[in-house]
Parts: C-alpha cells; sequence; structure tokens
C-alpha cells in the first residue's frame, strides 16, 4: 500500500472537497474581527514536544492599512489595489523562535534559544473566483529584523469550500522556501531551497451578529536541508486551534 505523506494527502483532501465549492454563496463578509483563542504547536517545526498556547486573531482591511492572522502568520501593513482583486503590500510580521525551555530535545543537547522576531517583507495578492468558489493566491516575501537568520518567501492558495450561512469553511496549501542564512541559523544547514509544505482547514461560526469562533486545522511537513537536520526529530508537525472573536 502506498504510504499517505501529509502532503499527499492535504492535495488528496483538497481535489475531493473542491467540488463542495458549489455550495460557497459568496466571498468572506467584508466584516472585522479581534480576539483570542488557544493552539497547540510543536515546539518548533521538526519538534517532537508539543506545546499549547494563547494566541491572538484580527482580521481588518482599511485603506490603505490592513492587520490578519488568516494568512498563515500575524502581520500587518499597508496594502493597494493595482487592479480588481490585485492587491500589493508591505508587512511587518510576528516570528516565533525556538526555545530549549519548550523541548527536553534542545535542553539535552544544550541547543542555544533563538528568541521570537520579527519580519518585513513585500506581498502580492489576487483574490478572484475560480467558477463559484472565491479563491486567493498569496506571494510573500520575509526577511527576518535579525539578520543571521535570513529570508523566506511563501506561496499559499485558499479556496472557500463552503460560505454564506452561519458556518465558513476553506481549505489552503502553503509552500514556503527558505535562504542559506535561514537554514543555517535555525537547523544549522547551509543549504537553501523548500522549508516546508503544509495544508489544511480554516473554519468559522458564527454565535451571533457581534460573536464568532474561528479556528484551523494544519498539517505540515519540512522538507529539503531542513528535514535532513539533526534537530529535526520528526519531519511532520501539526497545528490547530480555536478563538473567540468580536466582530465589527
Amino acid at each position: 500500500m502506498t504510504r499517505c505523506t501529509s502532503t499527499r494527502c492535504t492535495a488528496f483532501a483538497l481535489l475531493l472537497v473542491a467540488p463542495l465549492g458549489a455550495f460557497a454563496q459568496s466571498v468572506l463578509p467584508e466584516y472585522a474581527w479581534i480576539g483570542a483563542g488557544v493552539r497547540t504547536r510543536p515546539a518548533y517545526d521538526g519538534s517532537a514536544a508539543q506545546r499549547t498556547d494563547l494566541i491572538p486573531t484580527v482580521r481588518y482591511y482599511g485603506e490603505p492599512w490592513f492587520a490578519r492572522t488568516t494568512q498563515g502568520i500575524l502581520e500587518g501593513g499597508a496594502r493597494t489595489e493595482l487592479a480588481r482583486g490585485l492587491n500589493v503590500g508591505a508587512q511587518l510580521a510576528y516570528e516565533g523562535g525556538r526555545l530549549a525551555s519548550e523541548s527536553d530535545f534542545l535542553r539535552s543537547n544544550n541547543v542555544p534559544d533563538i528568541n521570537p522576531s520579527a519580519s518585513v517583507g513585500l506581498h502580492v495578492e489576487w483574490d478572484q473566483k475560480l467558477g463559484p468558489m472565491p479563491v486567493t493566491l498569496l506571494a510573500r516575501g520575509r526577511h527576518f529584523v535579525d539578520s543571521d537568520r535570513g529570508a523566506q518567501a511563501d506561496l499559499r492558495f485558499t479556496a472557500i469550500v463552503f460560505g454564506g450561512g452561519v458556518i465558513t469553511a476553506a481549505v489552503f496549501i502553503q509552500g514556503t522556501w527558505a535562504d542559506s542564512k535561514s537554514n543555517q541559523s535555525f537547523y544549522g544547514m547551509a543549504g537553501s531551497g523548500p522549508l516546508y509544505a503544509s495544508g489544511g482547514l480554516l473554519w468559522g461560526v458564527d454565535l451571533s451578529r457581534e460573536w464568532i469562533v474561528v479556528g484551523n486545522l494544519e498539517a505540515r511537513r519540512l522538507h529539503g536541508d531542513a528535514a535532513r537536520s539533526p534537530l529535526a526529530e520528526r519531519r511532520s508537525n501539526h497545528y490547530a486551534s480555536a478563538s473567540l472573536a468580536y466582530r465589527f
């Protein structure tokens, strides 16, 4: 039997749920929200340790300012529309670290901490419909404020497969690439190239006109030099979150 890796399973799941796009009535409503919730995550990508923490959730699109957690990271900045559905912008983002206090493996091997930091970058975002299904394609470059951590780039595709009522659901796939500095600082490997592939489900449930519960389920798999690093206890990890948010 062929083994189903997380990347293959995600792609297969996307093919299965894509026909549900026929039920998506419209693009997500143009409301904003802010709130907080809980998340389970690996201590770092490649870690065997799982941790739970509190997280913010935000979705705001103004002119030109924006802030969001809906595209995989906490980021905010400014953007402008070049053509209908085509936006370009610049963002400042929060970037997680790698702390020995969260991993027995790191502590036992005396691996130094990498503190949480920030990145600056640019993005291009395309919002359209494929038939009745709203889709978003995001290309994003990020350079860490700490220059020793290098730079990364993301390509992310999101499709709303169910919407227009109390429940909204979307699926996404993402590929992230790292330069040699990024791989060296985080995984001790000097090569550049693919860092990880991920995919999963974004969901929201309306509780009232003002309150909504939002969350995600994500599978992530390391690739390239990061997957071969001695710091990678495993290649696959998972994330999950649920947050209560006030809608305005």
